[in-house]
């Protein structure tokens, strides 16, 4: 019953959270609105266009995994009882914020617009805090050695190569 209520919980704040972070906002700073290519290359709404469609369901799943692997949500107020290092997570620490800045980036770049951009910018830095301030320093009180030896292993931002799993210590 525990996974069916952090599940509810979890869809909730992927739309209020990410939702607005993501979809609301850029779409007050930009409404939408195709602006000349960035550089005057047109491809580049290409690559907009692949970091959204890469993005969006990474953040799905990463989502997911706090349900599944966790035990709990995304949202403060209902934390993951388990810390999640399957799926996205064997290759960075913070893949929902990575997402997130993702899909800000490729609308940016989608839509030519210097605005999110900037925005793009800031909400990365709002993340690196909230992750230096806050969930680093709770993940350590909560998870101890487990969450040390994750830590050691996983980046926070730039994803490895190849997958790193706690069985695979050795590295």
């Amino acid at each position: 019953m525990k996974k069916v209520y952090a599940g509810f919980g979890s869809a909730l704040f992927l739309v209020i959270a990410p939702g607005s972070i993501a979809g609301l906002f850029p779409y007050w700073i930009s409404r939408w609105e195709l602006r000349p290519a960035f550089l005057g290359v047109p491809a580049l709404r290409g690559v907009g266009l692949l970091m959204i469609a890469f993005a969006v369901p990474a953040l799905v799943e990463s989502f997911v995994r706090f349900v599944v692997d966790g035990c709990g949500t995304p949202a403060p107020v209902a934390p993951p009882s388990h810390l999640v290092v399957k799926c996205l997570y064997r290759y960075v620490r913070n893949p929902m914020y990575v997402a997130v800045c993702s899909i800000v980036l490729g609308e940016a770049l989608l839509l030519g617009d210097l605005h999110l951009l900037e925005y793009a910018a800031g909400v990365w830095a709002m993340f690196h805090f909230w992750v230096m301030v806050y969930e680093e320093p709770m993940l350590k009180r909560t998870f101890g050695s487990e969450y040390d030896l994750f830590r050691a292993h996983v980046p926070r931002w730039i994803p490895r190569f190849r997958p790193w799993g706690p069985d695979a210590a050795r590295e």
